[in-house]
């Protein structure tokens, strides 16, 4: 494997000071699925989608599972790393600023931005989880002191509780992470109540990373 070994997309930024979000789609999605949502997030933004490696039933997904909900957690450590030495490589490749990433996941996608933040401390400025669960909980916890993460859950989601929604909160604090849990009137899907949420969020966040 080389660390560009994910199928992926590639936009560059309007300009140099633009941060890049990171976009990670869920199960069964592409590197195309969330583009258009990066670009109405931030017009001027470098966007980079990666496909997810592992596939289920023909499905990508970042990370395996032996179930809904209950996570291959040796695998997910192992691609957790695997997108942090993509990140790091594209950043070279690319030319944009490895401290101005922003995660954007959705579903998987937002489990394994969580598994980054978890895991690979420093390596993004900050996420936009959208539909997330508790993807594991190291020992020892990171510290994340001031990275700023935005939630987004439904409150009739069937796959995330609010329970888990609340967990996963919960834990980023303990980090130390600046968290924000906004809740959404849907199920699992994203609607336009998530990304003018995420935009507002991004707006007030992106002059506070570099």
């Amino acid at each position: 494997m080389t660390d560009l070994s994910f199928v992926h997309v590639f936009e560059p930024a309007s300009s140099a000071s633009a941060p890049t979000l990171l976009l990670l789609h869920g199960t069964g999605g592409s590197e195309h699925d969330l583009v258009p949502l990066g670009r109405s997030l931030d017009p001027g933004a470098a966007l980079l989608s990666p496909r997810g490696k592992v596939l289920e039933r023909g499905m990508p997904r970042f990370f395996r599972r032996f179930a809904e909900g209950v996570f291959d957690l040796d695998d997910l450590r192992q691609q957790t790393g695997d997108l942090a030495a993509f990140l790091h490589a594209a950043s070279a490749h690319y030319r944009f600023d490895p401290a101005r990433v922003i995660a954007v996941g959705f579903s998987n996608g937002a489990n394994i931005a969580a598994s980054l933040l978890l895991l690979e401390p420093g390596g993004l400025a900050g996420a936009i989880l959208f539909r997330a669960m508790v993807p594991l909980v190291p020992d020892p916890l990171p510290d994340l002191s001031e990275t700023p993460v935005l939630l987004s859950a439904g409150r009739a989601d069937p796959l995330v509780d609010p329970a888990g929604s609340e967990h996963l909160a919960a834990l980023l604090k303990r980090c130390g992470a600046r968290v924000t849990l906004e809740w959404q009137e849907a199920g699992h899907h994203l609607g336009a109540a998530d990304v003018e949420a995420a935009h507002t969020w991004l707006s007030g966040t992106v002059p506070s990373i570099g």
